[in-house]
């Protein structure tokens, strides 16, 4: 069923001609022969559409869709009048109507109402999805999905809170995979400005004329290809966030216009001639050293101290190690329901492993290891064994030979032991560079065929590229 659809028309020919298309087009339909009783009908039945004749006895048009909206908002209202005036028009659009449709005597355009009520049913749509994705968003940014009881995570969700509601400049530094965008996030949906838009992007992702062009928008014949006008996303987050992340990859020329925008909230876009006034809140983010740039004079220092005013620092997940346990089980949880998986827990040996590990990808790379180990398990596996985690974890990431305390602990001493070690290391730490072991062998300066031999030797078949 398309949708439900109330016809509410004192003329019986309407009544009956409407109903037999609409449900020919598969929508349900309900009837009245003026308003009173279609309201009614709205209360008990709670119909998506309703198409209302403007001149009903007991209760008209106009009337009868005011009561309709106080029970259902969302309904979309039709009116069909034999006035088509301009005035008759605006008076139905100002009071609610989604749109009107003329009809003269018994006779209407039925393919025009079937269009507008398409169109409006679409917008609804779009409408209800968009409040969906809002919520589950502001679900995934709120504080309570920021996992962790370290005294790093607990400072810095201390100054979040306090900053949410200010529309102070953050600045938010660390390396990859530490978590920048969901704090960035939570900043927003926390905050006064959260019923508005959260717009986020990567500027090392773009070229300098796109990312331009993506951030303030260009007009219709700005360069060749600019065939309409578009928004630039500091326009599209008016009112909200605008997230800028990796800003220490900004070039300088942009640079001076994100400036402009921070301190006159306004810009122009791309071959425009008009300022165009913003008031929006930025949150930025770099695993960049900017002080750094700005000695090499890659990066404005006078940029760098507007963005500087909220300064938040997130450490690696190597200096927070107390949060790994915390992270497992949260990953485990989340994963479990994504893949529709029953694991239960992990062993203990196998989360002193994922402690010790470095964790170069920091957050972002825990998670997708315990979703990798998720979606290889069997259907019938609880428990997460030290065995289902990749080698490299297994192992420790510590260089064999820098590390004797690691080895004498493993009783592994013995000189060919050692050197087995250091050959398996070298191979697993190549071929995680390149796509096949033709290519592994030539940066290792080996026989193709001797690097067969060592891979199986050293059991990493089922981790090795293609030939």
């Amino acid at each position: 069923m398309k949708g439900s659809i109330l016809i509410m028309d004192d003329d019986e020919g309407i009544r009956n001609s409407l109903s037999v298309m609409l449900e020919k087009e598969g929508y349900q339909v309900f009837v009245s022969e003026n308003g009173k009783k279609g309201v009614e009908v709205v209360a008990k039945e709670g119909v998506d559409v309703a198409i209302a004749d403007l001149n009903m006895p007991e209760m008209d048009g106009l009337e009868s869709m005011r009561e309709i909206l106080k029970i259902k908002p969302d309904t979309i209202v039709i009116i069909l009048t034999i006035q088509p005036t301009i005035k008759t028009a605006v008076q139905a659009m100002k009071k609610g109507a989604y749109d009107y449709i003329a009809k003269d005597a018994n006779r209407f355009n039925f393919e025009e109402m079937s269009l507008i009520i398409e169109r409006g049913l679409k917008e609804r749509r779009i409408q209800d999805e968009n409040i969906y994705l809002r919520e589950e968003l502001k679900k995934k940014s709120d504080f309570f999905n920021i996992v962790g009881n370290s005294s790093e995570i607990k400072g810095v969700l201390s100054s979040v809170k306090k900053m949410a509601n200010t529309d102070s400049m953050v600045l938010i530094q660390g390396e990859s995979g530490t978590g920048k965008e969901l704090f960035a996030q939570a900043i927003h949906y926390s905050g006064k400005r959260a019923e508005f838009p959260f717009v986020t992007i990567n500027c090392s992702a773009l070229p300098e004329t796109l990312l331009e062009s993506e951030l303030f928008g260009h007009e219709k014949g700005a360069y060749t290809g600019a065939t309409e006008t578009k928004k630039g996303l500091f326009e599209v987050a008016d009112r909200g966030t605008i997230f800028l992340d990796e800003i220490g990859e900004t070039p300088l020329s942009i640079q001076v216009k994100i400036l402009r925008v921070l301190e006159e909230k306004e810009f122009r876009r791309v071959g425009g001639t008009r300022d165009i006034k913003v008031d929006v809140r930025v949150v930025v983010a770099t695993n960049k050293d900017l002080q750094g740039l700005m000695k090499e004079r890659k990066f404005r220092e006078d940029l760098y101290y507007r963005l500087n005013v909220i300064p938040i620092y997130l450490c690696p997940l190597r200096e927070k190690k107390e949060d790994i346990p915390l992270l497992i089980r949260y990953f485990i949880e989340k994963y479990n329901k994504i893949l529709h998986k029953r694991i239960k827990g992990i062993e203990d040996e196998a989360v002193r492993l994922l402690s010790e590990y470095h964790w170069p990808g920091n957050v972002r790379e825990l998670g997708n290891l315990i979703e990798r180990v998720i979606a290889l398990a069997d259907e019938e596996k609880e428990i997460i064994a030290m065995t289902d985690l990749p080698s490299e974890i297994r192992k420790g990431d510590a260089s064999i030979l820098d590390n004797q305390e690691l080895a004498t602990a493993r009783g592994d001493m013995d000189f060919k032991v050692l050197v087995n070690e250091f050959e398996k290391k070298i191979i697993n730490e190549t071929m995680a560079k390149v796509k096949k072991k033709k290519e592994a062998a030539k940066l290792l300066n080996l026989n193709p065929r001797i690097l067969r031999y060592l891979i199986k030797k050293h059991g990493l078949e089922n981790e090795s590229p293609p030939c």
